[in-house]
């Protein structure tokens, strides 16, 4: 039987590779789980799991080894709805006995519409109905011995690095977006049980903590930024802190608010002194044009954003701006999208993802007029791509003679997958080590100079 589909890289950003390395004992029973979706839903997964095994269940790679199958879906685009529900169709064709949970689970009649034969349908981060659910098809059969002991989290990364959740929910009302009404308003988890949990990675070997929400940002507004156990319920305050233990730091998802200027000396003093945090933010800017902007509902104001990118830049002159965006926005005019095009010119930033607009039940942007047409969204992505890469291109091809630290993510016989501090796993580039690569070993941070650069890649040797 064929192993269980894990977000494949051409279609999903964020591959989910289990690394459970406990055998089945005789009788045990045992879940297997697709993860689909974003690293946050990932997370999700990683915490099921983790409750499960905690239980008394093993976990499976594959269809055959699994008494039933969890598959945690995404629901945020048609596209990744019809990935869930392919995931959800080969899981039954494989294994039979599947429950569904994840933001997709949000719609039960849109599942079991078609797939009747699923077991149960649970929403997002809905722990404790997968776990019932579970207990139902397969009931737990611990060994007090074995089993009921406090059990190491289960985990879908690498060892050597991990994403740490800091909330859940989002109290933007973006038009195009659903997420609110699948995941909530903005729920932020304590700081001190945050930097626990990054304590605990670290002392476990995690070399990279990659910080995901749907709202970076935003952390901690709920709490009124309470100080709780000596730690600060603020994003700035939170990266000082995570920054403190040794590992890179890496910011995921944060909305350019004028605070952000505040981040940004911790990730100069990374680049002086190794510490604190990586130079890199993630931040959505979704578009440039002030009226695609309102039309989307956007909190950021478009204006200020080139301003603010000169202003980080002024002071951290290594950062990497990661960013995606949406063309082809219902009412996006020619004149809109070229301006959009100008700001990239003018931003010129280091890693840019998009992607076409696509309705979504539920979501607010499907009622406005004028939507474009499917021709001109692929003539505008292909366009805005164009432009991407070319930036991307020069971008790396000025790294050239320089030496950078980078962190091995794999090893083989051909040579070493590494990253710069300027690449998050899975979805920005890698810089690849093809000689003198023996000895090196997943987590290592070793000095490269570059070699050779691509559009996307780097090639560097020790």
């Amino acid at each position: 039987m064929p192993a269980m589909t894990q977000n494949p890289p051409n279609l999903r950003p964020d591959l989910a590779r289990a690394h459970i390395p406990e055998l089945r004992r005789p009788g045990q029973p045992t879940i297997g789980m697709v993860s689909l979706g974003c690293p946050k839903a990932l997370v999700d997964s990683e915490r099921i799991l983790t409750r499960l095994r905690a239980e008394g269940y093993a976990i499976s790679a594959d269809y055959n080894g699994a008494d039933a199958v969890i598959v945690n879906t995404c629901g945020f685009l048609d596209s990744a709805k019809a990935e869930s529900l392919e995931a959800i169709g080969e899981a039954l064709q494989e294994n039979g006995r599947v429950i569904v949970t994840g933001c997709l689970g949000a719609e039960p009649e849109y599942i079991t519409g078609a797939h009747p034969k699923v077991l149960a349908v649970t929403g997002p981060h809905q722990y404790e109905s997968v776990l019932d659910a579970v207990h139902g098809a397969v009931p737990p059969a611990p060994d007090p011995f074995v089993d009921l002991l406090p059990a190491s989290s289960v985990s879908l990364t690498p060892r050597h690095y991990s994403y740490l959740k800091i909330s859940e929910g989002c109290n933007h009302k973006c038009k195009f977006c659903i997420i609110p009404d699948m995941r909530g308003r903005l729920v932020s988890r304590p700081a001190h049980a945050i930097v626990r949990e990054a304590e605990k990675l670290v002392a476990a070997g995690v070399k990279e903590l990659l910080v995901i929400s749907q709202d970076t940002s935003a952390y901690g507004l709920d709490r009124k930024h309470e100080t709780e156990r000596g730690h600060r319920a603020h994003i700035v305050d939170l990266a000082r802190d995570l920054g403190s233990l040794g590992a890179w730091v890496r910011l995921h998802y944060v909305y350019p608010y004028p605070f952000v200027r505040d981040l940004i000396p911790l990730m100069a003093a990374h680049s002086e002194s190794g510490g604190l945090v990586l130079p890199y933010l993630d931040i959505p800017f979704q578009h440039a044009h002030p009226d695609t902007l309102r039309r989307m509902a956007r909190p950021a104001a478009a204006a200020k954003t080139l301003d603010e990118i000169a202003a980080w830049r002024a002071v951290c002159p290594e950062i990497t701006l990661r960013s995606t965006f949406i063309v082809g926005y219902p009412g996006e005019t020619e004149a809109e999208f070229q301006t959009l095009l100008d700001w990239l010119d003018e931003a010129q930033l280091d890693r840019v993802g998009a992607f076409q607009y696509e309705n979504v039940k539920g979501a607010r942007a499907n009622d406005l007029p004028d939507h474009v047409a499917p021709e001109v969204k692929q003539d505008r992505f292909d366009r805005f791509m164009e432009k991407a890469q070319a930036i991307s291109e020069a971008k790396l091809a000025a790294k050239v003679g320089q030496r950078l630290h980078v962190i091995v993510d794999e090893v083989d016989d051909e040579g070493a997958t590494c990253r710069t501090k300027a690449d998050a796993p899975e979805i920005d580039g890698n810089l690849f080590i093809d000689e003198g690569f023996e000895g090196l070993h997943p987590g290592d941070i070793v000095e490269v100079t570059v070699d050779e650069a691509g559009e996307y890649d780097l090639w560097g040797h020790r």
